[in-house]
């Protein structure tokens, strides 16, 4: 664990917000349906929600890695393409828009809201996200009723995806900037290892890693142990539940 200031001592929570805040696996694995319902019972991916998503995301980080400009809702269209190229299922490009256009129907987890409404009375609330503008308007009118976030980042308007590097320089600079807000204040709060702990961890922010998967199994965290020292946490907590629990214990 990395060495660690008191929770109450920063000023700013930055969060990845599909995995984290949104339930970004249930939702894709259900819009995913009409192509793994078109898969015979002894297919591997068949039912099989960990495997599925797994096989999925390979999709959308090549797509993401091979085109770091375009928009999430066609990279998303495109993954889901690609995807179902690979299975051997039919799909046609008005499924794949229809599927690339449903980011604002993901849910929140459970605990979301309440979580960031006890949060937000002590911190400045931030999101650093990789979808485009229109994806995350569509979330914020639909899922984050009541929820005021003090800037939000996406990756349309930083122009690459996460893990790269160039989206944490811009949110610090950013919060700098915007908020009044210096790197040293900031704690990056998210579930993917892959996508924000490990260059969180590269650009030297305080990170707080939020598990998940307490119902259902979760691929997008990844594997701690496997990471070494290439992720250091301050804090780990099951969900944003526990995090908001743990803050006001203190505070």
């Amino acid at each position: 664990m990395a060495s660690q200031r008191p929770l109450t001592s920063f000023k700013c929570l930055t969060f990845d917000c599909y995995g984290t805040l949104v339930d970004w696996e249930g939702g894709i694995y259900t819009a995913l349906g009409p192509l793994t319902q078109q898969l015979p019972t002894d297919h591997s991916l068949y039912n099989n929600r960990p495997a599925t998503l797994k096989a999925f995301i390979k999709h959308e980080t090549s797509v993401q890695i091979e085109h770091p400009t375009e928009l999430y809702s066609k990279v998303l269209a495109a993954a889901y393409t690609n995807f179902a190229a690979e299975l051997g299922v039919s799909t046609n490009e008005e499924d794949a828009a229809r599927f690339g256009g449903g980011v604002g129907d993901w849910p929140v987890f459970p605990d979301t809201i309440h979580a960031l409404q006890r949060l937000k009375k002590h911190f400045k609330l931030v999101i650093l996200s990789n979808v485009d503008k229109d994806s995350f308007s569509r979330t914020l009118a639909k899922q984050f009723v009541g929820i005021e976030f003090d800037a939000i980042y996406v990756a349309e308007e930083i122009g690459s995806y996460k893990p790269d590097l160039r989206n944490f320089e811009y949110l610090i600079a950013h919060c700098e900037k915007d908020l009044g807000v210096k790197k040293e204040d900031i704690i990056h709060t998210a579930q993917s290892l892959f996508h924000d702990q490990v260059p969180a961890t590269t650009i030297g922010l305080t990170c707080a890693w939020i598990e998940r998967g307490e119902d259902v199994e979760s691929v997008m965290g990844g594997n701690l142990e496997a990471l070494g020292d290439k992720v250091k946490l301050s804090w780990r907590y099951k969900n944003m539940g526990a995090f908001a629990d743990a803050f006001e214990q203190i505070a």
